[in-house]
């Protein structure tokens, strides 16, 4: 068992820790403050390959591991969580379903294009009466000749308002009210009849685009249907499968944010004669962040392995978003805490690192969806059946 880095991951994670502490910490409260992304920031990951860091080159993409992506992942969140953000919905909820159930038509119109960052993806699943029951969603797909009519809203969609393309995930069956009447469509932001905004007043990723996709009517041709008709809950969990990952390992990063900026901080407070680094409280603060870090870079680490294999990684991938977002809420807790009165203030970066861990914990499954999978998994009541369309293993030969 080896965990070494390759030259090529420690090249790529450096890579991105350049660019996010010199291109986004300089100016990441300000955007905060204003609740607006930084229009430079999409264009200049696609320009460093970025947004197509592990998509095959033949498609578009820069051709590294899976594992590639959670380094990244961990770097970008380790700044701030909107960067991450970014690559959940554009790569890992869009980009990799395309790559795993798309045909090669579809791969060369969406998925070339967001691979090379030409345009940007985002990923309709959640709706304003339903987010954790996914598999009751009621926006509708009608066949209408060749094409499918689109009616319904999507809500708490990231880059809503900066997305060119979105998977969208809709009844195509009104008689099968559960899972199996859902299909996958792509549909473009200038189709008529969709609509798209920004949601202000967020607690958390204010710097991040979050919005809405309201389609009437929307005219969407058969061939960009994703997969068969009655596979678009299959089609959306793989695509969680994937998100997830970038979350565990952007979580990860927040995890050592808060680490990094604490230890800084202790041992820069003096109080009662000498640096509060060394008071025992802190210490244990201090260790229980470091524990944490390390536990949930193993666990996002060993799912990017499984999927390098092309191994089904429901099961750990769950398990890592789960313990990593969980962690973090209470590492910004405990980075609060160490700053005392600092942290109250945004000053320091303390608290923006709180206000963000939450949507952790909420977004692409509760925490309290990831324990009854978890205990479900354990107690032998849920086994990951196979699918028609598995993500491809990663191989050096065929994507680079």
């Amino acid at each position: 068992m080896d965990f070494t880095l390759s030259e090529e991951h420690a090249g790529a994670a450096e890579m991105v820790r350049r660019f996010a502490a010199s291109e986004v910490a300089p100016t990441i409260q300000e955007w905060d403050r204003k609740q607006e992304m930084d229009p430079a920031i999409l264009p200049r990951m696609a320009e460093l390959g970025i947004l197509g860091i592990n998509i095959p080159v033949k498609y578009g993409g820069q051709g590294f591991d899976y594992i590639t992506l959670g380094l990244v992942c961990e770097e970008l969140e380790r700044v701030d969580t909107t960067l991450r953000v970014v690559m959940s919905v554009h790569m890992g909820l869009c980009s990799m379903a395309l790559l795993q159930w798309g045909t090669e038509d579809q791969k060369q119109r969406f998925l070339v294009p967001q691979a090379r960052g030409e345009k940007y993806a985002g990923y309709g699943l959640t709706e304003p009466g339903h987010g954790s029951d996914a598999a009751h969603l009621r926006t509708a797909a009608r066949k209408d000749g060749s094409d499918y009519v689109l009616n319904g809203e999507k809500m708490w969609i990231s880059l809503a308002s900066k997305a060119h393309h979105f998977l969208v995930i809709a009844r195509t069956n009104p008689d099968e009210p559960g899972a199996r009447g859902l299909s996958a469509f792509m549909i473009t932001s200038d189709m008529p009849g969709v609509t798209t905004g920004d949601i202000h007043g967020k607690l958390g990723v204010r710097a991040g685009s979050t919005g809405f996709i309201a389609m009437q009517d929307v005219r969407v041709p058969a061939e960009n249907r994703i997969g068969e008709e009655g596979e678009g809950f299959k089609i959306a969990m793989t695509a969680l499968d994937n998100g997830r990952y970038t979350v565990a390992a952007g979580a990860t990063g927040l995890i050592r944010a808060c680490l990094e900026e604490s230890s800084k901080y202790a041992k820069e407070r003096h109080t009662f004669g000498e640096p509060i680094a060394n008071h025992q409280l802190i210490k244990q603060k201090i260790a229980r962040m470091s524990l944490a870090y390390e536990t949930a870079r193993l666990l996002y680490l060993r799912a990017g392995w499984m999927k390098n294999q092309g191994q089904r990684n429901t099961r750990e991938v769950s398990q890592a978003k789960w313990f990593a977002t969980d962690h973090s809420v209470e590492a910004a807790l405990e980075a609060i805490q160490i700053h005392g009165a600092y942290g109250f203030s945004d000053e320091y970066p303390v608290e923006r690192y709180l206000r963000n861990s939450k949507g952790g914990v909420i977004y692409e499954g509760t925490s309290e969806i990831h324990q009854i999978m978890q205990a479900d998994y354990a107690l032998g009541y849920r086994e990951d059946a196979s699918l028609r369309c598995e993500l491809p293993a990663y191989s050096v030969e065929e994507w680079q």
